[in-house]
């Protein structure tokens, strides 16, 4: 199919990505056209603001989660969901050729731009180098055949000046010149960015953004460029094809609200394929579970940030203690587990993991291949699956008396039966045996958990 589509690229993190790629998203949806936001990497937060910009889910493109092969098929399917997007908006991760350590570039912004036949038009901050910026932009646009380098954008300019002398460096064509303007950031903390989800005024950021790309960049131009990319040839994914629906129409409660925020959309969409009903609820505000539960997903996000708001619900907490008792399927990654665990530091979760949560000075990033040690919920001993773990907090102990996982040669997380709780976060439209299984589970449960009405 003919779609018009961009990478936007750095020469590393701190360049302004999110800002250019969010702010051309929302631009162009403004001027009237249908935009599909999407990320390369396993990040949940930039994702969400994409969303905010294009009216639609951001998805992620992430070759070590869900292998090449799926890259171009998933690409396609958040083009063409739920409708047909005019053209398509890929956000890199870290500069251009970074990926996963030890593997020349795999899973980079390159990698995915060749996987998705996409231009790439770098964005890149000026604001303490001139004439040398064109070194860089040509070191990047020459260091691999086949990556398409087309444009650049020039952020934190300090003057026209300064900009001028950028622009007489370089040999690409220049999208946008957009002045330094601290207003233009957004809040962050520990992990990056605050979520979209957790900002009352994250429309607001992005309406600035919008602003000042649409004064400082020639949409026009990104047009021209986005209209360059070749046809694509693959078969858009479909949830459908991956699983089989299961009986019962088991209705599987994911958590979700301020404190749990990560989930990749293509989540929901296979449950949903599977014959399940999803049903969201806020475990820091909702009494119950939804009625007729008959699975758990907690998803990731920041429970450390909302920890006294959890607290205070004693009720779910209650409630949900005594469903994952009862045997009712849960599957729990990172901030999952943390609400699963007794304390969060030193505040009272749902307590159905003997472990303690603390926050660390200690930043965790892995990218792992991870090694099932049992058959579980969701893995059967010995298969291996992929994910990324992304967190300042930790568990003692970090594993049950059945591990979830083996990673770099350690049992981690908590598994049995009916739960499956790490700090690992997976993307099921790698592994859709794992909402296959999850779905199966919720199935074969026997029966819901009480319905409201039944509490009394």
């Amino acid at each position: 199919m003919t779609l018009p589509r961009i990478v936007i690229a750095a020469p590393g993190t701190g360049q302004g990505k999110t800002t250019v790629a969010t702010g051309l998203m929302a631009a162009l949806r403004a001027r009237g056209m249908t935009i599909s936001g999407h990320k390369v990497g396993p990040d949940y937060i930039d994702p969400g603001y994409h969303a905010v910009a294009c009216g639609r889910p951001g998805r992620n493109l992430d070759p070590h989660l869900v292998g090449e092969r799926r890259i171009g098929p998933l690409f396609l399917h958040g083009v063409h969901t739920p409708v047909t997007a005019d053209l398509a908006v890929i956000e890199g991760v870290m500069g251009l050729f970074d990926g996963r350590v030890g593997t020349e570039g795999f899973a980079s912004t390159a990698h995915v731009a060749r996987l998705t036949r996409s231009p790439v038009v770098l964005v890149v901050d000026i604001s303490r180098s001139s004439r040398t910026v064109g070194a860089v932009v040509h070191g990047l646009e020459t260091y691999e055949p086949g990556i398409e380098v087309a444009a650049v954008v020039l952020n934190r300019a300090g003057s026209p000046r300064h900009a001028a002398e950028v622009i007489s460096a370089l040999r690409l064509p220049v999208l946008g010149v957009i002045p330094r303007d601290d207003r233009l950031a957004t809040p962050s903390r520990h992990l990056g960015l605050v979520p979209a989800a957790e900002q009352d005024q994250a429309e607001a950021v992005v309406d600035a953004w919008r602003v000042a790309i649409a004064e400082h960049v020639n949409l026009d131009a990104v047009v021209e460029v986005a209209r360059t990319a070749p046809d694509l040839i693959e078969t858009p994914w479909s949830a459908t094809a991956e699983v089989r629906p299961v009986s019962g129409s088991p209705i599987v409660a994911m958590a979700g609200g301020r404190a749990f925020t990560f989930r990749y959309a293509e989540t929901e969409e296979l449950l949903r394929a599977a014959g399940c009903q999803v049903a969201v609820f806020d475990p820091m505000v909702d009494p119950h579970l939804p009625d007729g539960t008959a699975a758990i997903y907690l998803g990731g996000g920041f429970p450390e940030v909302h920890a006294p708001a959890l607290t205070d619900n004693v009720m779910l907490r209650r409630e949900l203690a005594a469903a994952v008792a009862d045997g009712v399927p849960t599957v729990a990654e990172c901030a999952g587990l943390l609400y699963l665990c007794s304390t969060l530091d030193s505040s009272p979760m749902v307590g159905s993991i003997d472990a303690a949560a603390t926050m660390t000075e200690r930043l965790t990033l892995r990218y792992p291949t991870m090694t099932a040690t049992t058959d579980n919920l969701l893995s059967r001993a010995g298969e291996l699956s992929t994910g990324h773990e992304f967190h300042r907090t930790q568990t003692q102990p970090e594993r049950g008396a059945v591990a979830a996982w083996t990673v770099e040669g350690r049992d981690v997380g908590f598994a049995g039966p009916t739960i499956h709780a790490s700090y690992l976060h997976t993307h099921w439209a790698g592994h859709p045996a794992m909402a296959q299984r999850f779905a199966q589970a919720a199935s074969r449960h026997g029966r819901p958990w009480p319905t409201m009405t039944d509490h009394g």
